[in-house]
């Protein structure tokens, strides 16, 4: 028994010679982002990391993505996820290895930023990398590793899943990723079983009139009156249709028509946001939206109807309950009981969802990131934290990165066969 709990901590204890080169690395990838799709430079540093530890290595799945296999004899086969991309965001933490990067997108110059976090999710998932194939008489299975891309455009999942990720590669038994969180103490994961992200759908609606003179405009039909009709009327999707006990979200994000003031326009265009977990509940907004753009066309007399376009974004996050829990218990062990914490659900979203297929059990924790005196102040009323997509979002570096390195490992541990 006492062998075997040697063997379990073996990988662990590695970290302090490791963390060096991971910290070297944090700071390369922090001062070097790159945007979705762009991650070329990005992808060859860590598909070279994973080559020297000995795991074969394919590039360019899905675009730019990276998967490195480390067979290491019988047991099962686990999948660690990481994006890569960066944001479109000017850097303003003053650090001495803050971003400088600007690129053309657009026909545009613009600065980019890690401002999600997606440097301390690479970090973490080469450090657990290296602990793991540097103590591999401690475990056995079949460890996958999968660089995406373009997580923040909701479509690198989907591009790997495209270009054969599960046909190419091993299939795992488990999928597990981290993300960090902007208001969640260094030191500390967060857990939450069940729905953890939500459904996103962007749906795009055009009013059509009929223009003319503002001072005359029973000779028209507005579609402004008819936009401010349906935004009132989107409301009632939430508050009337749904269940009340299912999470759900309407934001109108834009809305644009019309250019003059004495000038009544042709069309109105608005841009929506729709948020939710289960897909009965997806389904029924992107229909309700639909039905009442309708509604308020007719009602004005409109004589074409509104051009409805949705584009369907990541599905909801679902952390299999069982193995939240089980990996929960693990990383508590590891890190003390009091480090790890539930967490409530949240409307953003993550396309790691769509890695489930088949029924696969997967599930992302949330890694604290924040100076824990930081957070605390924050909570007792003081000055705000910065959230991640912020221009001042910068981790507790070396806490954020200790921890989530030994929480992948011990999550990895506690799903491989022990040696």
């Amino acid at each position: 028994m006492l062998l075997a709990l040697l063997l379990a901590a073996a990988p662990l204890t590695r970290l302090d010679a490791a963390y060096d080169g991971l910290d070297a690395l944090y700071r390369d990838l922090h001062t070097n982002p790159e945007l979705s799709k762009q991650e070329v430079k990005t992808a060859d540093k860590l598909a070279a990391k994973l080559k020297a530890l000995g795991f074969k290595v394919t590039q360019k799945v899905g675009g730019t993505g990276v998967v490195g296999v480390l067979e290491n004899g019988k047991g099962p086969t686990l999948m660690l996820r990481t994006d890569l991309d960066a944001l479109p965001v000017e850097e303003k933490t003053g650090l001495p290895y803050a971003s400088k990067v600007t690129v053309m997108e657009g026909g545009q110059k613009v600065s980019v930023m890690h401002a999600c976090g997606h440097d301390v999710h690479m970090t973490v998932w080469v450090g657990a990398a290296t602990l793991l194939a540097q103590s591999r008489d401690a475990w056995s299975g079949t460890l996958v590793m999968v660089g995406q891309p373009a997580e923040e455009q909701g479509e690198g999942a989907r591009a790997m899943l495209r270009d054969k990720l599960f046909e190419r590669f091993p299939r795992p038994d488990y999928a597990v990723a981290l993300h960090v969180k902007g208001d969640l103490a260094a030191g500390v994961v967060g857990w939450v079983k069940g729905y953890a992200f939500a459904n996103v759908d962007s749906v795009d609606v055009t009013l059509y009139g009929r223009g003319g003179h503002g001072a005359a405009p029973h000779t028209t039909i507005d579609p402004v009156v008819m936009a401010a009709k349906l935004v009132l009327s989107l409301q009632t999707l939430v508050s009337r249709e749904v269940n009340p006990v299912e999470p759900a979200v309407v934001t109108v994000g834009s809305i644009h028509g019309g250019t003059r003031h004495n000038i009544i326009s042709d069309e109105v265009k608005l841009q929506l946001t729709l948020r939710s977990y289960k897909p009965e509940v997806r389904q029924a907004l992107i229909d309700g939206v639909k039905r009442l753009a309708r509604a308020e066309a007719a009602a004005a007399r409109a004589t074409r109807e509104p051009l409805v376009t949705v584009e369907e974004g990541p599905s909801a996050v679902y952390n299999d309950p069982a193995l939240t829990g089980r990996l929960a218990q693990a990383v508590a062990k590891e890190l003390g009981e009091q480090s790890v914490v539930e967490l409530d659900k949240i409307m953003g979203a993550e396309d790691f969802s769509e890695y489930r297929t088949g029924g696969m059990p997967t599930v992302m924790l949330w890694l604290g990131a924040v100076d824990p005196a930081k957070a605390q102040a924050a909570r007792a009323g003081g000055p705000p934290l910065p959230s991640t997509h912020s221009a001042l979002f910068a981790p507790d570096r070396e806490r954020t990165l200790r921890t989530g390195v030994r929480t992948l490992t011990a999550a990895a541990l506690e799903l491989f066969d022990r040696r």
